[in-house]
């Protein structure tokens, strides 16, 4: 993959989709490094709850969303997002997407939806069969409007993601070549550290997820958690203490890798494990002391914010607002560039 260079002007757009509270998996894959950007000041940052999007396959229970949308906002503030860094907005309180998406849809074939591999992937995860919702089809296109309205260069993504920002940059050239002005900006992916993407479920399954219940959540408490890593995945061939043990594959020490910032304890424990004497039992108890220290004080964090939900809410509506002023704009030059200002 080429090696990414930034424009001088540094616009981030990422988000989530609100289906649910955040777990560890999108602590390491994603959050993490959305802190880290904000924090280095290099970056104007917009980070959108996806409302309308999880709507696109989640429309008959709206009320999920609803309340979703308030606990990805709390575990956002938890972790470090801060909302004076960091524009914290409402996809569906911001009018312009849509109206953006609807001309962008134009520019875009059936066919051409039908190719993206990750709408492919996802419609046969989700066994949509013959049933897939129209909105969440076309999905890829109400993503370009969400990059382009912010004029979005720096989209942090994983690698499965990068069929989505092809289509987006598609549509940015397509709608920049056909009205004869560079309005709109091509997107790059921000792909996260080596070795930081996707981490496996408590069960070992290649993917953490909700709906697998295989998941340590950032709002779980201290027994949970607990309880959660003793039932973790090992190595089902480590019947004894003293038989020697396989770390591959092995969930702990996947773990213990991310997690664990005292590299030779790690090593340590894995010399161990592989040569027989150090039983499953002891390494969970360790991990569970190094997890239980990440997570404390973001637990802390998410209880403050909890305790003044009113607060909570002002931060969206303010970021929406802002939000509302960039994406208005973006789409004042799109439609002087179509020529449907009929009445300006």
């Amino acid at each position: 993959m080429e090696e990414f260079t930034m424009t001088e002007q540094k616009v981030v757009l990422t988000g989530d989709r609100p289906t649910g509270q955040l777990h560890i998996g999108h602590y390491v894959g994603s959050l993490k490094n959305r802190v880290a950007l904000q924090n280095t000041g290099d970056y104007k940052t917009f980070i959108m709850i996806a409302d309308m999007q999880a709507l696109t396959d989640n429309a008959r229970d709206p009320e999920k969303i609803r309340h979703s949308l308030t606990q990805v906002a709390l575990d956002y503030l938890a972790v470090g997002i801060d909302p004076a860094k960091s524009t914290i907005f409402v996809q569906s309180q911001i009018p312009a997407l849509s109206e953006l998406t609807q001309h962008y849809m134009n520019l875009v074939s059936v066919a051409r939806l039908e190719r993206n591999p990750t709408v492919k992937t996802e419609i046969k995860q989700k066994s949509f069969g013959q049933s897939v919702p129209a909105g969440f089809f076309t999905y890829p296109v109400s993503q370009a409007a969400d990059i382009t309205a912010f004029k979005a260069n720096t989209v942090p993504v994983g690698d499965d993601q990068e069929p989505m920002l092809e289509q987006t940059r598609e549509i940015v050239r397509s709608f920049n070549n056909i009205y004869k002005q560079d309005i709109l900006v091509e997107p790059e992916g921000y792909f996260p550290p080596k070795g930081q993407g996707r981490i496996p479920g408590l069960d070992g399954n290649a993917k953490m997820s909700k709906s697998l219940n295989n998941a340590i959540y950032l709002a779980d408490d201290a027994d949970t958690i607990q309880k959660k890593v003793m039932s973790m995945y090992t190595d089902p061939q480590h019947i004894k203490i003293e038989d020697p043990g396989h770390i591959e594959g092995n969930t702990v020490f996947t773990y213990l890798d991310i997690f664990d910032d005292d590299k030779a304890k790690v090593q340590e424990l894995k010399d161990q494990y592989q040569a027989g004497g150090l039983g499953d039992v002891k390494i969970k108890r360790y991990l569970n002391e190094v997890l239980q220290a990440t997570l404390k004080p973001i637990r802390e964090r998410r209880e403050q914010y909890a305790a003044d939900m009113d607060g909570v809410y002002k931060i969206l509506k303010d970021g929406s607002d802002a939000a509302n002023e960039v994406a208005n704009q973006t789409l004042k030059e799109v439609r002087d560039a179509i020529g449907i200002n009929y009445f300006d």
